[in-house]
Order: structure tokens, then sequence, then C-alpha cells
């Protein structure tokens, strides 16, 4: 497992009965997690003293109930800042779990000692986007929500990215993609956190069984050259790192070679020890 273990404003403390306490800056949230299916004692206080507590319906969905936590706040990893706030379905506009693929790419892009050109698709709030361009890259960010992007921009900006060449773009990420293919536009990278399900701008469907393999095939068509790596993401159970592993290597490898590595990725969990799984990571790199 790949596990971010190198944050110093965000943990896990604990997790039980589908709950998990963490702490982001200085604050302490509880939040549902379909992985936490043990039972453990609960004897941190932070089970009792909490900022804010995600209870879920049974019905679907859920909601926040606050005490004394602030509508935004800021964590930081590494030279990156990120604006934080709670919001539908449990989220908080960050994963932190994802700093371990932070680190990996960050570290490729700085000893490419060229110009590299990352696209970012599905790109959420901009953590990645933000780690791609503190580490030298021009970024494409791709998200189909305008909230998420101006979301993105905030904390570009606060992570003194203001200058960066990041290009912002609005847009379902498919069409997109089959624009750039038609403009002949190439990218060193690529990262995709496709969604389990979602929709586009214009009420366009995102299943990720059904559409990831093809989009995955499309996206390829957008590799330069001398490409670095390619991630992708995926928080759907159905996915796991091994059928990651088989689509990249079917995709990829056939044309540029390299190597593919998929994991779970997943977060230490400080009262227990535990390693918390959160989803799967697919690489492929040179």
């Amino acid at each position: 497992m790949w596990v971010a273990e190198n944050w110093k404003d965000y943990e896990v403390i604990d997790c039980s009965k589908g709950e998990k306490l963490e702490r982001w800056g200085d604050y302490l949230l509880i939040r549902p997690d379909p992985q936490v299916i043990w039972d453990m004692p609960r004897t941190h206080s932070g089970w009792r003293r909490h900022n804010a507590h995600y209870h879920r319906s049974n019905k679907g969905g859920g909601e926040w109930e606050f005490f004394r936590l602030p509508e935004q706040w800021e964590i930081h990893y590494r030279d990156l800042t990120f604006h934080l706030k709670p919001f539908h379905f449990k989220h908080t506009g960050l994963f932190p779990e994802q700093a371990v693929n932070w680190d990996w790419f960050s570290s490729i892009i700085k000893n490419a000692h060229r110009p590299v050109s990352v696209l970012n698709l599905f790109a959420y709030t901009g953590g990645a986007t933000c780690a791609a361009a503190k580490a030298g890259a021009s970024v494409t960010h791709v998200d189909a929500s305008k909230g998420m992007v101006t979301w993105a921009k905030e904390n570009a900006r606060s992570s003194g990215l203001e200058e960066a060449p990041i290009r912002w773009i609005v847009d379902d990420c498919v069409k997109f993609v089959e624009r750039e293919i038609r403009r002949g536009r190439r990218y060193d990278a690529i990262i995709m956190d496709p969604p389990s399900y979602g929709r586009g701008p214009k009420g366009e469907i995102w299943k990720i069984e059904e559409h990831i393999h093809s989009f995955i095939q499309l996206t390829t068509q957008l590799l330069s050259d001398d490409p670095l790596f390619v991630l992708v993401n995926s928080y759907t159970t159905g996915l796991a790192p091994a059928v990651l592993t088989y689509m990249l290597s079917t995709t990829i490898v056939p044309h540029y070679n390299g190597t593919v590595e998929s994991q779970e990725i997943g977060l230490p969990v400080r009262e227990t020890g535990l390693i918390l799984p959160c989803g799967a990571a697919g690489r492929w790199y040179r």
C-alpha cells in the first residue's frame, strides 16, 4: 500500500463503528467511512470534543452538525496551502491521501530537468494541480464544476502560484480531451481522478465502470513523444489495483513501454497503528 504519511496539519486519529476521527489543522471532524467496519472502543477525547460531525441518513446523504467550526480554514502540506470548508456529502474540499501521489509525481517533474506539461482531469479543488505547478510544471486543470475550479484557483493563490503557468478550464473532461486531440495538443503527463458517477455541465452522464477504459485509451492520444507519467485514481471498489494495472498496461505500454504499478492508497491511524484504505491508484512511468 502507498501511504500518505508526511502530513503535519492532518491526521486520522482513530477509526471505529463506521466513522473516522480526523484532525484538520486545529479542528477535529468525525466523518463516516465505508471501510471502517470494525468496532473498537472510542477512548480518544476527540470523539466527545469535536468541532463537526457528519451524520449519515438512512435515506442517503446526510448533514453536518457543527461545534465551534469556522466557515473556512486552511491547512498546509509542505509548501502548499489549501482552503477547507465542509460541504455536501461529508467532503471538506481535499483528499489528504492523495499526498502520496503528489510526492511521487513531483519528484518525477523535478528530476526531468526540462519543461513538463501536465493535464489534470476531473481536477476538483486542485491539490494535484498545485503540487505539479509547485514542482515546476505547466498545468491544464479541467473540471466540469465552475465552483470547484474557483476553489482550485484560491488554493493556487494561497500556495503562491498566482503567476504559475496554469490553464483553468471548466468543461466536460471527455469533450475537452476530444477537442485537444483535434487541436493537436500534447502533454508530457496526465493525471485523472474520475468520479464513480457524475454529470457534465450539459447533463453528460459518466459511469466509471462503463467509461474509464475507453477514456484512458482516448487520453493516451494526448501524450507527447517523450511522456513522463500517467496517474489514474479510483475510489470505486469495483476497480481493484489489478484492474488499473491491466488498463494502463494494455493502453499505454504498447506505445511507450515503461513501468506500471498499482496499489491501494491509505492514511495512517494514530491511535491504532492501522492503515485506513482510501481507494487505489495506478501509475505508468518511464
